[in-house]
């Protein structure tokens, strides 16, 4: 894939597919660094994120069937969630407790 010009703002699907979690983590990094820089924003789908990719975003949204469930910091996807009723088990992580 290739950028042609300025932009503010990517979209990027499931940039991880056939990719290790350690080579997933770096290009993840590395686009959150030029994001911070530049002020842009990207919008990227993963599954299965590894704990320390998904620490890496700053905001999430979480889809279920076409419907938004969460939008906003991703500090604070536990506590929304404990508000409604489900608590993440404290040996599961956040990434894979959301997709459940």
């Amino acid at each position: 894939e290739m950028i042609v010009g300025p932009t503010k703002t990517l979209f990027m699907d499931e940039i991880s597919t056939g990719l290790d979690s350690s080579t997933t983590y770096q290009i993840v990094k590395c686009l959150q660094q030029i994001v911070h820089l530049t002020e842009g924003t990207i919008f990227m789908s993963l599954l299965q994120p590894a704990p320390e990719t998904f620490d890496l975003f700053d905001d999430i949204i979480l889809l279920s069937e076409g419907q938004i469930v969460y939008q906003g910091p991703r500090d604070h996807v536990l506590e929304f969630f404990e508000s409604c009723g489900f608590r993440c088990p404290e040996r599961k992580g956040t990434a894979d407790f959301l997709q459940e």
